[in-house]
């Protein structure tokens, strides 16, 4: 039972993707459930978890059409805006669909001070009473935010995306390192290991590079809180789906590896069919 904790979908438009700049011509392109579904059976992978990829309500609408006429999308992470004066209706109008189960903001494009805004707080206080997960997407530098985020809520489950986006080039940072230990000493928090391949120096890499990042995640987090995710289609720039599920199977044990596979993301985002 491996499940992909963290993927997307797109139908590629310049304007609404202007993050996928021209160095990403690789994946300047639609990507569907049909493109995924074969790559997800050939290694192995028996569902996954869509993840929004643009800041707008029509992307959710598109993600849960996509798991309506697609059994294979378990969970949908999606977006709504969090400091709008009607999110609680928002909320509650997505939760209708029954595989709506959480909600993800690109923080890690907005100013490093976002996540003590008031008006995104207020928003975060409803998603837990709705039983709402929250994927927390930062870069190192705005761990300290996320810290204090999840101290706030504890009763709020979150989950670190692409594990804070250290640079994969040399020995972690210290600061990246201290900060993910005390994110993971709230026990509300558990963390991706996903989307390193993109944060390797010119998206060049060598597998035993991403070993100490793995080893103080997992440290920090216990194998009961980690869970696989792909990044794809991203990942796809730096590497194929193979290499990035092997990367994850390369480091964990047999014992392990049904939990970080599949297990922790099923008891996270409440997938209770396979």
């Amino acid at each position: 039972m491996y499940i992909d904790s963290h993927q997307h979908f797109w139908q590629y438009h310049p304007e609404k993707d202007a993050w996928i700049d021209k160095t990403m011509q690789a994946i300047r392109r639609d990507f569907m459930p049909s493109d995924l579904e074969p790559v997800l059976h050939a290694n192995g992978v028996s569902g996954c978890v869509a993840v929004q990829a643009s800041q707008s309500e029509e992307e959710t609408s598109f993600l849960l059409e996509c798991a309506d006429k697609n059994p294979f999308i378990k969970a949908v992470v999606g977006w709504a805006d969090l400091q709008g004066d009607n999110i609680k209706e928002t909320l509650l109008r997505f939760s209708e669909h029954n595989r709506f189960r959480g909600v993800r903001h690109v923080v890690q494009g907005e100013p490093d001070d976002f996540m003590y805004r008031p008006a995104f707080r207020r928003g975060i206080e409803e998603l837990e009473p709705l039983g709402l997960t929250y994927d927390i997407l930062v870069f190192a530098r705005q761990l300290p935010a996320a810290i204090d985020l999840v101290r706030r809520f504890p009763k709020q489950r979150f989950v670190l995306d692409h594990i804070a986006k250290p640079v994969i080039s040399a020995e972690p940072e210290k600061a990246w390192a201290d900060h993910i230990r005390i994110l993971a000493g709230h026990d509300n928090v558990c963390c991706k290991v996903s989307g390193m391949v993109t944060e390797a120096t010119d998206r060049t890499w060598k597998q035993e590079e991403f070993t100490p990042f793995m080893e103080v995640v997992t440290e920090a987090f216990g194998t009961d809180r980690v869970m696989y995710g792909s990044d794809w289609p991203v990942c796809l720039l730096a590497a194929s789906y193979a290499e990035v599920i092997n990367i994850v199977r390369a480091f964990y044990s047999e014992d392990e590896l049904p939990k970080v596979m599949g297990k922790n993301a099923a008891d996270f985002y409440g997938i209770t069919a396979i």
